[in-house]
């Protein structure tokens, strides 16, 4: 939920986001006021002249390609410290740096204010059944060699796991694999891979009611950090073989196909589509960014989310189990994964800045985010690209987004890292609620749809 209604806000909590606001003032006072009248005026224009710079640089670096990108980029970075120098130039170099410390106090009365209180974030855990016969898939590719740097397979060996290695020519068909483990007797599952593999096996694991082990040798591994495990330690999760504990998590389900993370449409699949993203996917989703923003490619969708229609955004995030409340990529952490529901966020800018706006989190114009228990995608077109826990794939319309709650029973080490809170995001919508207890139309209408 976006929305906040007044009576729910902690008193703490609005002073906090009230004092981010004044030190805020008073970071743009300080030096305006040492200055004078005639020095008021110049600092000011300098001041809004370096603002206009900063984000007609972004601006730019969003929608162009080039060359011209990165002048954008560089006028957007050079902007803010040619102000700096003029203040500092103007004899005002004690008075920059009082407004600096008073920006810092800001940014952490502000973060304070918006942290959410962390209310029943641990999942249960069940007792484990010691596994006799466990199956193991692993990718030696995934996550930049992992499964050979830490020795996983033998180490898993060791522990009594049968493992199989997906390397050598041709597609290895894991689905055949895992399932012909299960007819031979294999009592859990797991995978050493990306988290695209781990999906396709923790289906078959909760179809056939079997714990699943998550190895995080992949290469981001929200699924395993999501579960509290070390993404740097891979073999800490062969722990759960000897020591380890159940915890039964909720499972997506797309046309049939399962999810363990998210799945994505409009902008955010038409970059997973493109066939350089796996190779280098910083680089991709910035070429790509210039024609979807403008909304110069895609189908136009439709989202059905539990009753509520939106129509013609540019992204659908669905994911098993809500983000954070201020994640509009699914780039975040989700504190659980067994709350039983979907995730839901649909984006909808009908102009770049529309869209900046939304991405720096100063509007909720266009925003619509919530959970559900179930959300339709449909389209003018027979098929769309879709992000599937990252792996590209093209699914016929109307496409089907559902929850599985607590249909797999994920076997974790008893001794873990654990999820660590959230950091809150610097949302200014938010932040300015809580400090003054109302909305704009905007984000009244978000909090409507949230229900």
């Amino acid at each position: 939920m976006t929305g906040i209604h007044v009576a729910e806000v902690p008193q703490t909590r609005r002073w906090w986001a009230r004092a981010a606001f004044v030190a805020i003032f008073c970071a743009a006072a300080v030096p305006l006021v040492a200055a004078g009248v005639l020095g008021t005026v110049a600092l000011l224009l300098t001041g809004a002249g370096g603002v206009v710079v900063t984000v007609a640089g972004i601006y730019w670096f969003l929608i162009s390609r080039g060359a011209l990108r990165w002048f954008a980029i560089a006028l957007a970075v050079i902007a803010p410290l040619v102000v700096l120098v003029l203040f500092i130039q103007a004899g005002l170099l004690l008075e920059v740096m009082i407004a600096l410390a008073l920006v810092l106090i800001a940014v952490v009365c502000a973060r304070t204010a918006l942290r959410e209180r962390r209310e029943g974030s641990m999942m249960t855990e069940y007792p484990a059944p010691a596994a006799q016969h466990p199956f193991l898939v692993m990718n030696p590719r995934s996550g930049g060699g992992k499964v050979v740097k830490f020795d996983l397979r033998r180490k898993a060996e060791e522990l009594g796991a049968e493992v199989a290695l997906l390397e050598g020519p041709g597609t290895v068909d894991v689905d055949a694999l895992a399932r012909d483990a299960v007819e031979r007797g294999a009592d859990l599952l797991g995978v050493a891979g990306g988290d695209g593999t781990q999906a396709l096996v923790a289906g078959i694991a909760a179809e056939h009611n079997l714990p699943f082990l998550v190895i995080s040798a992949g290469t981001r591994n929200h699924f395993a950090l999501d579960l509290g495990l070390d993404r740097e330690d891979p073999t800490g999760c062969l722990d759960a073989l000897r020591d380890g504990v159940e915890l039964h998590v909720d499972l997506g389900k797309i046309n049939g196909r399962t999810f363990v993370n998210n799945s994505s449409f409009g902008v955010y699949a038409e970059v997973v589509q493109s066939p350089e993203y796996r190779d280098d996917k910083a680089a991709t989703v910035l070429e790509m960014l210039p024609d979807l923003i403008k909304g110069d490619k895609g189908a136009r969708l439709r989202a059905h989310v539990d009753g509520t229609t939106v129509d013609g955004p540019q992204a659908v995030l669905v994911s098993n189990g809500p983000y954070g409340g201020h994640d509009l990529a699914g780039l975040g952490r989700r504190t659980r994964l067994d709350r039983g529901v979907l995730g839901a966020v649909a984006l909808s800018a009908s102009s770049t800045r529309e869209a900046v706006g939304l991405l720096r989190r100063a509007t909720t114009r266009g925003l619509i985010q919530r959970t559900a228990a179930e959300v339709v995608v449909d389209a003018d077109v027979p098929e769309i690209p879709v992000g599937v826990d990252g792996e590209a794939l093209l699914l016929p319309t109307p496409v089907r987004c559902t929850i599985e709650p607590g249909a797999l029973r994920v076997l974790v080490p008893r001794n873990r890292p654990g999820v660590p809170p959230a950091q809150p995001a610097l949302d200014l919508v938010r932040l300015r609620e809580l400090a003054w207890g109302h909305r704009d139309a905007s984000s009244a209408k978000t909090a409507a749809a949230h229900g």
